[in-house]
């Protein structure tokens, strides 16, 4: 099923949208779209980045090879 749909009216700086555009080489929503997923995967990465060193686990590599 696909995600529901928000519609918006925002106000944008032409020129920085204009150059995502050209970056994505589409069209206005694809561009926000791909830079709003951008957005949360940067987010996801931060959260994994902050349980560097909390996270322990024992992991016997040979054993996991077989």
């Amino acid at each position: 099923m696909a995600e529901k749909l928000k519609k918006v009216t925002v106000n944008l700086p032409e020129g920085t949208l204009s150059r995502a555009m050209i970056a994505t080489g589409r069209g206005i929503t694809p561009t926000i779209v791909e830079a709003l997923e951008e957005l949360d995967r940067r987010a996801h990465r931060s959260a994994l980045r902050d349980l560097r060193g909390k996270v322990r686990f024992d992991l016997d590599l040979v054993r996991t090879r077989r």
